[in-house]
């Protein structure tokens, strides 16, 4: 049946642009001729190999879009209480989580976020997984622990889970290669696909058949149509998740953190240091912690810091306690002050405002991201490009295996067309600077650019497949032709 249908596609008589795009050298398009070959090889066999872990990336971000939802359905017992009159003072609340975490040590405090909400003490504590702490919520009007979870920063157990399937399937440090991997060339097929598809639509002068897809086409035409179209539609988000994903990676991430460091566009931070002849010893003993944290707070407040906020106490003796907000939705509040814990005084203040601008552009991207930006209103942007790019790979997909290599006559994508040496020297100096900067994607490149010319001088011609054939087979990249 499928080799049926398969016949019957390949008869279907192509459109007018899927015909062979004539030499344009010379023209104004000339260096398009020169690089058409390699952008399509490109962005086929990038999307053959690397389609299955954008793929994985798209649905696992897919599911972590839904989190704020599952956390609300999933722990309302320890994240809302009964309003009710008065609120105990944080003395109280800390006195009450630490008989809850017995041998841990207080990281963090985070009062209510509203009336019905629980307030959070965040411990160290033994036997917690790395990079986890353990998380005490707390009536604030009864004092009484609603829950004690392990915690991943401020993401609850379920929503942890999700985010490290989603960073690195976890697999560890391993898993997060395939992220990096992903992001790396999510905006390479991005832009090659705008590329093909653009050009190739720009000679029929219809707008709509560039910008929607063909209803009245059949067979693989029809999902060449749908392919290009939506993945046109859904370009620019796949370049955001590139970059903001990429600030998150190994090799890449690491390199950016550095980048801006040199050019003064990291966050800044409160100087914790305290006046000469005013330390003091960290609080370890929970009602006199819980006490200093309701002086720091109040002294937070007077100053004219809003809540959210998160209190963290001195790490050791002679530091300042720290308040900072913690609103990542808009509008952005991310002021922090450093207080003396003896008397309340605030030592220094950061505001956002003052941030670097590009230090404020990466906080807005990452929960641009996470989906956190803009509410509920960025987790639908998601939810739709999530599935956007699910429905493109799986669509070049089956648009490969209706003209995949084995079927007679087909060849592989740009036919025996060849780039021009000046294009494929471009493509490898990019690869080289970029290579630098974002090794993974480097390397890669290199390989596919050794590993096409190695096919196309080695490989043996197809019986009745001429030498300028030019069977772009699709992709199941990004918007392939």
């Amino acid at each position: 049946m499928s080799e049926q249908v398969d016949s019957r596609v390949d008869q279907e008589p192509p459109e007018p642009d899927e015909l062979p795009v004539p030499s344009q050298r010379g023209r104004n398009f000339s260096w398009w001729s020169d690089l058409r070959p390699l952008v399509l090889r490109l962005h086929f066999y990038v999307g053959v190999l690397v389609g299955p872990f954008i793929l994985v990336a798209a649905i696992t971000g897919l599911l972590y879009t839904i989190t704020p939802q599952l956390d609300q359905i999933m722990y309302d017992d320890a994240l809302h209480v009964p309003v009710g009159t008065n609120q105990l003072d944080l003395r109280d609340q800390v006195e009450a989580a630490s008989a809850a975490v017995p041998n841990g040590t207080v990281t963090e405090i985070r009062p209510p976020i509203a009336p019905d909400s629980t307030t959070r003490v965040t411990f160290a504590a033994p036997g917690v997984a790395e990079d986890y702490a353990r998380t005490a919520f707390v009536d604030p009007y009864t004092g009484k622990v609603t829950a004690v979870l392990d915690t991943f920063g401020e993401w609850l157990p379920a929503r942890a889970w999700i985010d490290t399937l989603h960073r690195t399937l976890h697999l560890g440090q391993v898993g997060r290669m395939y992220t990096e991997l992903a992001a790396s060339w999510l905006w390479v097929l991005a832009l090659s696909g705008i590329a093909i598809w653009t050009v190739r639509r720009r000679r029929t002068a219809k707008v709509r058949r560039t910008l929607l897809p063909e209803r009245s086409a059949r067979g693989r035409a029809r999902l060449r149509s749908w392919h290009g179209s939506v993945g046109l539609w859904i370009a620019i988000g796949m370049l955001v998740l590139s970059v903001t994903g990429l600030t998150w990676s190994t090799f890449a991430g690491a390199n950016v953190s550095a980048l801006r460091a040199d050019l003064d566009w990291t966050t800044p931070q409160v100087s914790q240091e305290l006046p000469t002849g005013s330390g003091t010893a960290a609080a370890t003993d929970p009602d006199e912690l819980g006490e200093t944290a309701d002086r720091v707070l109040a002294a937070a407040h007077e100053a004219g810091m809003t809540d959210p906020v998160a209190i963290t106490p001195a790490a050791e003796a002679g530091q300042a306690w720290r308040v900072a907000q913690v609103k990542r939705s808009l509008p952005l509040r991310q002021d922090a002050m450093a207080i003396d814990p003896s008397t309340g005084q605030v030592l220094d203040t950061v505001r956002f405002a003052d941030w670097p601008l590009m230090a404020q552009a990466a906080t807005a991207g990452i929960s641009l991201h996470m989906g956190i930006l803009f509410g509920i209103t960025n987790q639908l942007l998601l939810v739709v490009l999530a599935v956007g790019i699910i429905f493109v790979v799986l669509w070049g997909y089956r648009m490969w295996w209706l003209r995949r290599p084995t079927r007679p006559g087909a060849t592989a994508p740009g036919g025996k067309l060849k780039p021009s040496a000046a294009s494929v020297g471009v493509a490898a100096a990019v690869a080289i600077a970029l290579g630098v900067f974002f090794p993974v994607f480097g390397v890669s490149l290199l390989a596919f650019l050794v590993g096409d010319a190695l096919w196309q001088h080695l490989r043996p011609p197809r019986p009745g497949v001429p030498e300028d054939a030019d069977d772009t087979a699709d992709a199941p990249g990004a918007q392939l032709r």
